[in-house]
């Protein structure tokens, strides 16, 4: 049975303009300008006021009201609108190709020299050497089929499978096999490996196969790579029949080679510029915020859209044609005003809730020493701005402060509070701080095992469970002590 019923609902949504602060909110400095140049390039009725400032007329009557001066001159009083000719205009993005959202000051390009890439390098070399067409393109496949790492993690037969179906070329295994031994000739030393030991192989049977310490590098990556990654030196010594000098030599000599081939030519690539949202400084033990100016973009409305709507509002209003031109300008307003309104709103909450950071943190952005971070959880600093949690994880997750000692992500400063013996609550990043130091200071041949490290914080009056000294050192990307052994 069907039945109809009247039902009363309580719903919470947000607005666009709310969900437009909140998008604009967790985008970082470095990706503002795209963000406002984008909104540029959409909205004709949203100006950049900086460059606009600079083609403005120059004021001949500083008595009269700014506002009164603007007139559209150049259109001729009496000239009236076009409709159809402002319909018919569609490209109102000439403006926005010159656009700059901050200072020369503030604007510090990073160069970036030009190379070809990882894949590139390799088919360069290809392309010197001297082939037929078959194994020409066996070659590109081959180079085409390696992982980022510079690895061949796909079997021979795969290979031969696209060869024959995206090529049209039938292969045979040994052709893709001699193919790759070519391959694994190019450089970097290592490419075209299947699996680490084949790489370190390739690199090694590259040098100076003479010297005795390569011979047994060699030797070493062939028969006792487990027993090499997992530190048992004295098995190696051993079944080598070589003192810990000599051992220490062939170790130096195996940790020189490169386990990601592929990575060598990529490096510059992945390198990130971080720009700053906030600086502080401190001038004689008085800390000053300031908020990067390119958070504070000069945007303003257009005043030629203004008066187009001033005109159309005016006019006749039968005409299909005016009504739709007085409510695309209508809408084109209100979006620039909305934009502009959530920038200004932005502005406000990252410099309140930085703020609230800075004075929680005060002693800290003094001196620069995390042993003086307190702890404190995003709940404290909503308290404080009288904003909700989620505002302050949006601000914390995407924005930099740079400080006389350093650029620190915001989300950095937030951490959990431990109880010492004396019942004071301290920051974990103080335990953290001092597990780095003990680690530091260890004699790498006997590394301080997690007990060990849990004893020597009991000493000092951090009570903590081992497992929680294990996760702090993983998050540390310190690895167990048998890792950290040396000769």
């Amino acid at each position: 049975m069907l039945k109809q019923t009247l039902q009363q609902k309580l719903l919470q949504k947000l607005s666009p303009q709310q969900i437009q602060f909140i998008k604009l909110l967790q985008v970082p400095t470095v990706s503002l300008d795209a963000r406002i140049k984008e909104e540029l390039e959409e909205n004709p009725a949203l100006e950049d006021g900086s460059l606009a400032n600079m083609n403005d007329p120059v004021e001949e009557y500083p008595d009269r009201d700014p506002d009164e001066n603007y007139e559209m001159e150049e259109r001729g009083a009496d000239e009236e609108f076009s409709v159809e000719e402002y319909i018919q205009e569609e490209d109102f993005n000439d403006y926005s190709s010159s656009y700059s959202s901050d200072d020369d000051d503030d604007r510090k390009e990073i160069p970036v020299a030009i190379q070809d890439s990882f894949y590139e390098n390799l088919r360069n070399q290809l392309d010197l050497l001297a082939l037929s067409d078959k194994s020409y393109q066996i070659g590109l496949q081959v180079i085409g089929s390696l992982d980022d790492d510079g690895y061949l993690r796909r079997p021979i037969l795969s290979l031969i499978d696209d060869l024959a179906f995206s090529q049209n070329v039938i292969a045979e295994e040994e052709e893709v096999m001699e193919m790759l031994k070519v391959v694994q000739e190019f450089d970097p030393a290592g490419v075209g490996a299947r699996d680490l030991q084949e790489c370190l192989l390739i690199q090694l049977r590259k040098k100076d196969l003479n010297n005795p310490i390569i011979q047994k590098a060699i030797d070493v990556i062939e028969r006792f790579l487990d027993e090499f990654i997992k530190k048992h030196y004295d098995k190696i010594e051993k079944q080598l029949g070589v003192n810990s000098a000599e051992l220490r030599d062939i170790f130096a000599e195996i940790l020189k080679l490169n386990p990601k081939p592929g990575d060598s030519g990529a490096a510059a690539g992945k390198q990130m510029h971080v720009i700053p949202d906030f600086h502080i400084s401190n001038n004689d033990g008085i800390l000053h915020l300031t908020l990067n100016g390119r958070n504070a973009p000069e945007l303003r409305v257009s005043r030629s859209y203004q008066e187009m709507f001033a005109h159309y509002e005016k006019a006749e209003k039968n005409d299909k044609k005016m009504k739709d031109a007085v409510q695309f300008v209508k809408q084109k307003l209100d979006s620039a005003k909305w934009f502009i309104d959530a920038i200004k709103q932005r502005q406000q909450t990252l410099l309140k809730t930085m703020n609230a950071i800075m004075e929680y943190q005060y002693d800290y952005f003094l001196k620069g020493d995390d042993r003086m971070l307190k702890p404190m959880i995003l709940k404290d600093i909503a308290e404080r701005i009288e904003m909700d949690i989620s505002t302050v994880s949006r601000v914390a997750n995407s924005k930099y402060v740079q400080t006389e000692f350093g650029t620190f992500l915001l989300k950095s400063f937030f951490s959990e509070a431990i109880q010492t013996d004396s019942g004071e609550e301290v920051s974990n990043k103080e335990v953290k701080k001092i597990l780095e130091e003990c680690i530091g200071n260890e004699d790498k041949r006997k590394p301080l095992a997690d007990e060990k490290l849990t004893e020597i914080l009991k000493e000092k009056g951090y009570s903590i469970a081992r497992r929680t000294v294990a996760k702090y050192r993983e998050a540390m990307n310190i690895p167990v002590a048998r890792l950290r052994k040396e000769l």
